[in-house]
C-alpha cells in the first residue's frame, strides 16, 4: 500500500498487523510526516492574516459591548420613568423616611418581671393591638388618603411653579446685579483685614506658656 504526503512516499506493510510495536512506530512516522513545516510563503500569509483577524474580532467584540451598554441604559431609563409615574407596591418607603413609625406591641407595652398579667390576656392584648392598628389605619386611609394626596399634590405643584418661575429668576437677577459687590468686598478684606490678621497671628504665635509646679516651704 502506498500513501503520498507532499513529495514523499511511505510504504506500509500490512502483513504483520499483529505486532503492536510495528503499529506504534508506523503511527509515529505518519504523525511526523503529517505535521511537516510549512513553506515560508504560507507562514507569511498566515502571519499577515492572524493580526487582521484579531483586529476584526476585537472590533466586533467592542461593537457588541456598545450595543449591550446602550440596551442597559435604555432599560434603566425605562425603569426610572416607570418608577416616577407608577407607585411601588411592595416597597413603599424606598428612601426610609418614616423609620420612626416602625412600632410594634413590644415597643409600646411591656410588663416587668414583678408584674405579669395572665397569659391569655397578654396574647389577646398583643393580637388586638396589631389588628386595631392595622385595620384602623386602613379604614382611615380609605377615607382620607385620596383627598389628602390630591391636596398635597396640588400644594407641591404650586410650590414647584413658584420656585421655578419666580424664586429662581429672582435669585439669578440678584446674583448678576451684586457681582460687583462681592468683588469689592473680597478686595477690601484682602487689602485691609487680611494683613492685620496675619500680623496679629505672627505676633501671638511667638508667645509660649509653660506650666510649672511650685512648692512653698514655710
Amino acid at each position: 500500500m502506498m500513501r503520498g504526503v507532499g513529495h514523499e512516499e511511505v510504504e506500509i506493510d500490512l502483513e504483520d498487523l499483529d505486532d503492536p510495536q510495528q503499529d506504534y512506530q508506523q503511527q509515529q512516522q505518519l504523525h511526523q510526516q503529517d505535521y511537516q513545516p510549512q513553506p515560508p510563503q504560507l507562514q507569511q500569509q498566515q502571519s499577515w492574516k492572524t493580526p487582521l483577524e484579531t483586529v476584526l474580532e476585537e472590533e466586533e467584540e467592542e461593537e457588541v459591548e456598545f450595543v449591550d451598554v446602550d440596551v442597559e441604559v435604555e432599560d434603566e431609563d425605562v425603569i426610572s420613568t416607570q418608577s416616577d409615574t407608577r407607585p411601588l407596591i411592595n416597597e413603599r418607603d424606598p428612601r426610609q423616611m418614616n423609620e420612626c413609625l416602625k412600632v410594634s406591641f413590644e415597643d409600646v407595652i411591656a410588663e416587668p418581671e414583678s408584674v405579669h398579667s395572665g397569659d391569655r390576656i397578654w396574647i389577646w392584648s398583643h393580637a388586638l393591638f396589631e389588628v386595631g392598628r392595622v385595620w384602623f389605619y386602613r379604614i382611615v386611609t380609605v377615607l382620607l388618603a385620596v383627598p389628602v394626596s390630591l391636596l398635597t399634590g396640588m400644594l407641591f405643584g404650586l410650590l414647584s411653579c413658584l420656585h421655578i418661575w419666580f424664586l429662581t429668576p429672582c435669585v439669578k437677577i440678584t446674583l448678576l446685579n451684586t457681582g460687583w459687590l462681592q468683588t469689592l468686598w473680597s478686595s477690601v478684606l484682602n487689602i485691609f483685614v487680611l494683613p492685620l490678621q496675619q500680623s496679629a497671628g505672627n505676633c501671638y504665635g511667638q508667645i509660649s506658656v509653660r506650666l510649672a509646679q511650685v512648692t512653698w516651704w514655710r
